[in-house]
């Protein structure tokens, strides 16, 4: 877990339930899970093993050991887990160096969030030098802490990613809202106790109690988040 802005740590969202914000990275903000998946295909192509397009809903919002695993154990590829990984971050570290498009609305909700002092984390299943990589288009200023998948021994679907950046913020799950794209994203944090407004980037996932479904982050806003958090009262 990296702090990029310690002192929003100790700050809470005044006259509201919110107390902090959590948002996942590929495919919430930045507009990365196809990357991931035209990387995966480059990489096993060359290994002689086309991918079969219905497993990328199985991969995607995953941790990359997962995610690599199961792709290793259905091609039946000769590489290692750790060959693999390596291959994959370094094809995705390549691709996003041409370019890296935001998510439409997430550059004026971060501004939004900073602007009203509101502790906010970045919590990702991406390494830390991809999630270094892509801060530098987010913006670190933007982040009280950020957390990586390789960082925590269980990362998403469990819990721990969104309890450590709770904590980090020392904010309560409860009265946090998680931002997120996939079911895998949204599993961790609901797990967590957090409060979710999933918008869907390739799986459709369906409203939840705790759970809200938006089509695009250009519908959330403070005072959204603001009034989800406060109809739990």
């Amino acid at each position: 877990m990296t702090s990029t802005v310690p002192a929003l740590g100790t700050r809470s969202a005044e006259g509201s339930a919110l107390q902090a914000v959590l948002l996942d990275m590929d495919g919430t903000l930045v507009d990365t899970e196809g990357f991931w998946w035209d990387v995966e295909a480059e990489v096993f192509a060359a290994l002689g093993h086309p991918l079969d397009e219905s497993w990328r809903h199985v991969v995607v919002g995953g941790p990359m050991a997962r995610s690599a695993g199961f792709l290793i154990e259905a091609t039946g590829a000769d590489i290692t887990l750790a060959e693999l990984t390596v291959l994959l971050n370094d094809g995705f570290e390549e691709r996003i160096g041409r370019t890296l498009p935001l998510m439409p609305g997430a550059a004026r909700l971060l501004a939004e969030l900073a602007a009203h002092e509101i502790p906010t984390a970045l919590v990702s299943a991406s390494h830390r030098r991809i999630i270094d990589r892509v801060l530098t288009s987010l913006g670190s200023q933007h982040f009280a802490l950020t957390v990586a998948g390789d960082e925590v021994a269980r990362t998403k679907p469990f819990p721990d990613p969104y309890l450590l950046a709770a904590s980090g913020l020392g904010a309560e799950p409860a009265r946090c809202a998680v931002i997120e794209d996939t079911a895998t994203g949204v599993a961790a944090a609901e797990a967590a106790g957090c409060r979710v407004i999933a918008v869907p980037s390739v799986a459709p996932i369906a409203p939840a109690a705790r759970r809200t479904v938006v089509t695009s982050l250009e519908e959330v806003d403070l005072p959204f988040l603001r009034g989800l958090m406060t109809e739990m009262r």
